[in-house]
C-alpha cells in the first residue's frame, strides 16, 4: 500500500516517534524500545514492523509480515462483499383494462422477482379518458397486492406520479 493511502498504518522507516511499545511475530509483548531498534530487530527476522496503535503513548508496534498481513485484509473484503445481495428494482407495467391472462402473466413475473429478493414497482399507466377512471387502476392494484401477499408486502399504498399509478412491492425475509 502507498504511504500516503489514507487510513493505512505506517511501515518500518515511515513510523516517525522515537520510542515504541513493541510487540513480536508471536504476539508476545517484548516491552517499549527504540524505534531504529524495532526495526533491526524486524529486518533480521526478513519481517515488517507495522504500527497498529499509532495513537497510544507510545506507539504500539508489531513485527509481522505486511505483505501477508494487507493480503488476508483483502480477502476478507472480498468475502464480505460476496456476501451481500445486491437487491434491484423491477418495474412491471399495466394498464387499467388489462385482459385476465395478461394480469396473471405480469403478476406471475412480479412473484418470480420477489422469490428472488427483488423489489418490484408495479405500474399502470393511464391514456385520455382512462385518467377519470383511476379507481380501476387501483383495483388493478390491489389484486397484485392480494395475489402476491404471500411472497412481498407493499410500501404504502398506490400514488399517482403523472400518468402512472405506481405502488412499491418488497419481498418477505
Amino acid at each position: 500500500m502507498p504511504a500516503n493511502e489514507e487510513n493505512a498504518p505506517r511501515v518500518n522507516n515511515e513510523i516517525t516517534s522515537l520510542q515504541v511499545l513493541l510487540v513480536d511475530e508471536n504476539g508476545v509483548k517484548v516491552g517499549v524500545t527504540n524505534t531504529a531498534e524495532a526495526i533491526r530487530m524486524a529486518n533480521e527476522q526478513s519481517l515488517d514492523l507495522v504500527e497498529v496503535a499509532p495513537l497510544a503513548s507510545p506507539p504500539v508496534c508489531r513485527i509481522m509480515d505486511y505483505g501477508k498481513y494487507r493480503y488476508q485484509l483483502q480477502k476478507k473484503e472480498k468475502d464480505a462483499r460476496k456476501k451481500q445481495k445486491v437487491q434491484e428494482l423491477k418495474e412491471i407495467k399495466m394498464r387499467p383494462k388489462i385482459d385476465d391472462h395478461d394480469f396473471e402473466f405480469k403478476t406471475k413475473a412480479v412473484r418470480t422477482f420477489l422469490e428472488k429478493g427483488h423489489r418490484v414497482k408495479v405500474s399502470v399507466f393511464f391514456r385520455g379518458r382512462e385518467m377519470s377512471f383511476l379507481e380501476r387502476g387501483e383495483e388493478v392494484l390491489n389484486r397484485v397486492i392480494a395475489m402476491c401477499e404471500d411472497v412481498g408486502k407493499s410500501e404504502g399504498k398506490p400514488s399517482m406520479e403523472g400518468r402512472y399509478m405506481r405502488l412499491l412491492l418488497t419481498p418477505l425475509k
